[in-house]
């Protein structure tokens, strides 16, 4: 990785803290962005690797974006035991738009995880103290890849290019608290002049236990609001805590969550994204921008001392119609459907 050294000071200067740090040490900063790559059709998904020292360990615990949503629709960072393509550059976005003459590939060919997402115009992260994505060394993430996927190509249609993508701050300094990110999404559609809940639930079926502290929504234009729970099995049917509550068209960045709070195994994880469609015709998931998404990502740290972060990264289900948390059978208590739900929780 190459370095820049940062000082404390200056990484609160140009870093919005989602919580302050309280010892000083020193960090570095590497910067993980598009090498001047030329999209030519909107909704192209364009991913790109730096391979990571695996004899070296390294401490992730800042992010700061380098896009604009006029340009980007959203940016992944993905962790992964092998990329999806040898080249510094290629198509990644499943089925969506690829460009000819440049190979297509999946983001990771083994161990993708997602650990940093950004969207709208969010700013800057900064992990609570202590906190950190180990990468490199003996870690499983032996390269990072950053995806773009490009809203808009209107800028390059002068022959400019583009260098989106993320800086990250960093250090060799061991950190006592393991972050991790657990994705929970749903496929699904959404019908005609609807209000429509599409739901998801992941059951923590690892002996670990898990500290959420910061939670992202992402969906596309129908989206208005976004939840997630924490479910608990008690005597008197399952008890509902929030961790977090969006209106997903606001900054797509991580936020505090809602209520100090354990997950460990026999807990669920649930989110519902409240959709609201004017359109005449139907919509489902997928890639591009007048399909839509719902997505839950729930950041968290484990004690790096001991089973440290779950192994499972992400949980889908199917949505709507084939999937409501009404149709299973191991809920009970569930929060009501609401359209346009007050976000005071959040």
């Amino acid at each position: 990785m190459v370095r820049s050294a940062v000082t404390c000071s200056s990484l609160f200067l140009v870093v919005g803290l989602l919580t302050s740090y309280g010892a000083c040490e020193s960090y570095e900063k590497f910067s993980l962005l598009m090498p001047h790559v030329r999209p030519e059709k909107a909704e192209t998904y364009f991913c790109t690797p730096v391979k990571i020292d695996p004899t070296q360990e390294y401490y992730v615990t800042a992010f700061e974006p380098n896009a604009t949503m006029e340009t980007a629709h959203h940016m992944l960072l993905y962790g992964c035991e092998e990329p999806g393509s040898d080249g510094d550059v290629w198509n990644c976005g499943e089925m969506a738009l690829a460009q000819p003459g440049i190979s297509s590939a999946p983001v990771c060919r083994t161990g993708s995880q997602v650990i940093y997402a950004w969207a709208k115009d969010a700013p800057k992260l900064v992990l609570p103290e202590g906190v950190a994505f180990k990468v490199g060394g003996k870690s499983s993430i032996k390269y990072l890849v950053l995806q773009v996927h490009y809203a808009s190509v209107e800028k390059f249609k002068d022959g400019s290019t583009d260098d989106s993508g993320v800086f990250l701050y960093y250090t060799e300094t061991p950190q006592p608290k393991a972050a991790g990110v657990l994705l929970l999404g749903t496929g699904g559609r959404i019908n005609p002049k609807s209000v429509e809940y599409m739901e998801t639930a992941c059951s923590i079926e690892e002996d670990k236990v898990i500290h959420p502290f910061a939670f992202r929504t992402h969906t596309h234009a129908l989206g208005r609001v976004v939840s997630g729970y924490k479910v608990t099995k008690d005597g008197l049917g399952d008890k509902w805590e929030l961790i977090g509550k969006k209106d997903p068209q606001l900054p797509q960045m991580f936020y505090p969550v809602a209520n100090d709070l354990t997950l460990a195994k026999g807990d669920t994880v649930a989110a519902r994204c409240t959709m609201q469609s004017n359109r005449d015709r139907i919509t489902r998931v997928g890639s591009t921008s007048d399909d839509e998404m719902c997505n839950f990502y729930m950041m968290y740290w484990a004690d790096a001392n001991s089973s440290s972060v779950l192994a499972r990264k992400m949980c889908f289900t199917s949505g709507p119609p084939s999937y409501r948390w009404s149709m299973d059978t191991t809920f009970q208590n569930s929060p009501a459907e609401d359209f346009n739900s007050t976000l005071t929780e959040a």
